[in-house]
């Protein structure tokens, strides 16, 4: 069963939870941060927002974006320092990231992770995608408060958040937003911010920093932790893109070596240390609603590639006090089998108990959900075809992401194509809550 929540967490009331709920189905950006960023592109080029001429400026610095960040780490410029990408940035990435930073602080408040009044850091804040998310979340709460710290080197950046703040984020609401200090998070002194913060938040931010170096990264990290609360959380999201999301992964593992939790959303049920090198697992949630804008720049030959709406990004939430999220772990003497093992047992029905870690990578046929349990070293997958789904075996599809499960009577089998491997179920196989049998 999941951990108990933090010492005087913020809990989520059910009226708080339904007006969260109303606004992830509207999938809408706030209109009025909509507005605003409509507003400061008219600012600052000098011409109404949607101008044929700087709409167009705006599609080329998108797509110079986009070229960009396939390019090797050490070849990457991607630093949006001027004004067009700056622009660019705002208008094709600054939706989809506010909307998920909204919901992993809906994750962090259901796992107990928030307090009533909290101090947060968001190091490497752009053009301040996190604080105005925090600043719209926290507008949903009727009783807590957050004072919101960020670093950002970008005085293009810093420009654009102050003018968005002014416009957007109310005065004596919930979430204090202050401005930005100018400076580079990797050369920065942490002794410069509050002490025992109880949230910092690194977005988007560390895969492209330290040119792929996991170390550098770690230490860096660590270098901050020190700023955080005995109870605090760090709280890592990179892109869903299988490298920055392998890279997350491992990471973590460089943080527990130094002495942090990793709380979720990985589980190590046998209290090994995992093999991250070909961990790809990431979070899927409900596509937003393309902005004004772009619409309006998707009125071209090729709307595609203009409208970002895709909701999909991994994480990982450190802890320092050894909190984590599942804390099962399997008993000595268990019959059940580590995915370590699998190679052994070809064609053979076995017992597995680990982690639900994807949303659904198969098609209407097929169900397909990676698994993990801290000590394979090939990909292992879940597989469902449709037609054996039962109320047996239907929690493997309900449960969330994340989720410890116990898998019994499922087939082995060896995978070719993605060297992986495949654990079959049908309608005779039973999952369920491990430990717990009366909740299969």
């Amino acid at each position: 069963m999941p951990a108990e929540p933090v010492p005087h967490a913020y809990l989520l009331t059910p009226d708080e939870e339904k007006r969260l709920a109303d606004f992830f189905t509207s999938g809408n950006l706030p209109p009025a941060l909509g507005q605003a960023i409509e507003q400061y592109i008219t600012h600052k080029v000098g011409r109404p927002w949607n101008d044929p001429v700087i709409l167009e400026r705006i599609r080329k610095a998108i797509i110079g974006q986009k070229d960009d960040y396939w390019k090797p780490v050490q070849q990457r410029s991607l630093q949006y320092t001027k004004a067009y990408s700056v622009l660019g940035y705002l208008t094709y990435h600054f939706p989809v990231y506010f909307m998920q930073t909204e919901h992993l602080l809906a994750m962090l408040a259901r796992e107990g992770l928030l307090k009533k009044s909290m101090a947060i850091l968001d190091a490497g804040t752009g053009p301040g995608v996190v604080p105005f998310a925090i600043a719209d979340f926290w507008s949903r709460l009727d009783g807590a408060k957050a004072d919101v710290y960020s670093i950002e080197r970008s005085e293009e950046h810093i420009e654009a958040f102050r003018y968005l703040r002014d416009r957007f984020v109310p005065k004596g609401g919930g979430a204090s937003i202050k401005s930005p200090v100018k400076a580079d998070i990797t050369v920065f002194d942490p002794a410069k911010v509050p002490r025992a913060l109880n949230l910092i938040i690194f977005s988007n931010i560390l895969n492209e920093l330290c040119e792929g170096d996991i170390n550098r990264r770690a230490d860096l990290v660590m270098k901050y932790a020190d700023r955080l609360h005995p109870e605090g959380t760090i709280l890592i999201v990179e892109p869903a893109e299988e490298v920055t999301s392998t890279q997350l992964r491992r990471l973590s593992l460089a943080l527990r070596k130094r002495g942090l939790t990793i709380h979720s959303p990985c589980s190590f049920v046998h209290g090994t240390n995992c093999t991250p090198d070909r961990c790809w697992s990431f979070v899927t949630e409900q596509n937003i609603r393309p902005t004004r804008i772009m619409e309006n720049l998707a009125a071209c030959s090729e709307p595609y590639r203009y409208v970002n709406t895709d909701i999909k990004y991994s994480y990982t939430v450190i802890r320092k006090d050894g909190r984590i999220k599942e804390p099962f772990r399997v008993p000595p003497g268990s019959r059940t089998l580590r995915l370590s093992q699998v190679h052994r047992y070809l064609d053979t029905r076995v017992d597995i108990i680990a982690a639900k870690m994807s949303e659904n990578l198969g098609d209407g046929k097929t169900v397909v959900f990676r698994i993990c349990d801290g000590s394979a070293e090939k990909p292992v997958f879940a597989v469902i075809p449709a037609y054996h789904v039962t109320t047996e075996n239907r929690i493997l599809i309900t449960a969330p992401y994340g989720s410890v499960l116990e898998l019994r009577d499922v087939l082995v089998r060896y995978n070719t194509r993605h060297d992986a491997f495949n654990l079959l179920v049908n309608r005779n196989s039973k999952i369920g809550l491990p430990g717990i049998p009366d909740r299969i």
